[in-house]
This record gives structure tokens, C-alpha cells and sequence, in this order.
């Protein structure tokens, strides 16, 4: 007994000291918001609900331990607020040009940031632009770089070799593809090129131009409400805004909304979670993007 009251007091006095070199969430952060608030919020969403952390949760989803090592700040914001699909590249690229994103990652550019993070390069290339079974969360963009900042610290713990990597083979593809293991080539197929669409139909192109860049992701082709407002009976409509005021949703309003989208915010949705296009496409695509809307006004 007294052999072993002498172990639980040496234990209990090396439970005070500082930890092994082991990285603690006060001490880090992405741009202003810190690991410790980003804890909070994975725990009030109950993301262990479906998640795993250092292997402990459910298993519903992957392990997100090490998340933010394989794919980065920017594909974490591109997904995070609109988590029923995939990002796609330019969804990715238009998150490259927050500060803060472009700060934590090292880069502004896309081509380097996807050889920085392949964990990214090969989500994008395998499922981007498709469906998941996550639902979309309300969350704010603090809410976002919170989490952020969650997932960065966990992925600079040290987890000394816990949890041990997961066996998959012989398992249902569905097991292995959560875990990551399968190959490009054994998984399903990536979405084939669409062809060109002629210039003289700009409908056609601004439907796949907001395919290609992800906005299908937020925003619904009917008046169904995702993260945010469905495009369904949109133009030419009364928009009432969170400031209390009310706009027409002409060309120069849908414009600036895709443009400079927290110019004018719609009433019950967040600020700051829709990316700012304007360094990213073109008059003509912006106003091919335009003519898609209006093709929506009677649905």
C-alpha cells in the first residue's frame, strides 16, 4: 500500500507540470478566433455525434483529428457553411482571397495551395460538386473560423500514434471511402468535363458556371432556402433586407450581390459567409450568371 500511495503522489505532482512539449488550444488560432472557442463550438453542434476526435465519438463520419492537415483553411471554409456538397476548385480559390486564409495557408494562389494540401486536391478531384449526407449547419462566419481554428489545433497535437490507422479491406466501399483509402480509380467517377457552351446562350453558360463554381452548394434553383436564398421567382421580386429596408432584385442588385455579396444582406441570413467574386469572374460570366436568374423568374 504504501508502495503504491507513493506512485499515486509522484503521479499526482507530475499531472501538475507542463505538458510534454504537447500543444494546447490557447495557443493557437486563425486570424482573430482561437482553438479554445472553436472547441465550444464543435461541442455545441454535437459534431462527435457523427465525428471521431483522436478516435473518440461516432463513426457515422471520418476521424477529423487531422483534418485541417490534409485539407487546409480554405477548403474548411469553403465546406463548412455549406456542408450538404463538395467545394469545387473555384468554391476553394474563392476563399484564398480572405487575409486570414491566405495568411494561414501560406498562399493566395490555388495551384499551391492544393500541392500544400493534396487532402484537398484529391476531394476536389474526386467529389467536388457532389452531395453529401452532412447537413448544412447555421453557422456564422465566426462560427467557421472558430472551428477553424478547433481542427488546426488538433491536427498539430501530438496523438502519439492513437487511434492506430483503420483496416478497410475487405469492408463496404462506403467504409473505405470514409476513410479515404480508396483509389481515384476505384472510386466513383469523377463528373465528366462539361462541353463548351456556346456563346450565344448565355442561360446554358451561367448554369454551368454556377456549377463550376459551387454556388449550388448555398443556393437552391427554386425558392427552397439553404444556406442561402433559393433563385426560384428571385428577379424582379421585393428583397427585404436585415437593416429593415427593401430592394428589387434588378440586374444591378443581382450583380452587386454576387460582386460584393455582404454589400446588401438579406434579412435572416448571416453576414460574411458568402465569398466576394469580383477578382474572380468576368463581366460576360457575371452576366451570363444573370440571364441564368432571370431564366428562374417563373419557376
Amino acid at each position: 500500500m504504501a508502495i503504491l500511495a507513493l506512485i499515486f503522489i509522484v503521479l499526482s505532482i507530475f499531472s501538475f507540470l507542463k505538458s510534454r512539449g504537447q500543444v494546447t488550444p490557447d495557443t493557437v488560432s486563425f486570424g482573430p478566433y482561437q482553438a479554445a472557442d472553436g472547441k465550444r463550438v464543435f461541442q455545441a453542434y454535437n459534431c462527435m455525434g457523427c465525428h471521431t476526435m483522436v478516435g473518440n465519438g461516432a463513426y457515422l463520419g471520418p476521424d477529423l483529428t487531422e483534418e485541417y492537415k490534409h485539407a487546409g483553411p480554405a477548403w474548411l471554409a469553403a465546406f463548412l457553411p455549406s456542408a450538404g456538397g463538395w467545394p469545387t476548385t473555384a468554391a476553394v480559390r474563392a476563399q484564398l482571397q480572405d487575409p486570414n486564409q491566405s495568411a494561414d495557408a501560406g498562399t493566395d494562389s490555388i495551384d499551391a495551395y492544393l500541392k500544400k494540401f493534396p487532402g484537398a486536391a484529391e476531394r476536389i478531384e474526386r467529389r467536388g460538386g457532389g452531395t453529401t449526407m452532412m447537413p448544412n449547419l447555421p453557422l456564422t462566419k465566426d462560427e467557421i473560423g472558430q472551428l477553424i481554428a478547433y481542427l488546426k489545433y488538433t491536427s498539430a497535437m501530438n496523438t502519439e500514434g492513437w487511434p492506430p490507422k483503420v483496416e478497410v479491406d475487405g469492408f463496404d466501399r462506403r467504409v473505405q471511402l470514409a476513410h479515404g483509402v480508396v483509389a481515384t480509380a476505384q472510386a466513383a467517377p469523377a463528373p465528366t468535363t462539361a462541353a463548351p457552351v456556346p456563346a450565344a446562350d448565355p442561360v446554358a453558360h451561367g448554369a454551368q458556371l454556377v456549377k463550376d463554381n459551387g454556388c449550388v452548394a448555398c443556393h437552391a434553383a427554386d425558392d427552397k432556402k439553404l444556406v442561402g436564398p433559393g433563385w426560384g421567382g428571385l428577379y424582379n421580386s421585393k428583397v427585404s433586407l436585415a437593416d429593415g429596408s427593401t430592394v428589387t432584385a434588378d440586374d444591378a442588385y443581382l450583380r452587386e450581390s454576387i460582386l460584393q455579396p455582404n454589400a446588401k444582406i438579406v434579412a435572416g441570413y448571416p453576414t460574411g459567409v458568402m465569398p466576394a467574386y469580383g477578382t474572380l469572374l468576368k463581366d460576360d460570366e457575371v452576366n451570363a450568371i444573370v440571364a441564368y436568374l432571370h431564366s428562374l423568374e417563373k419557376q
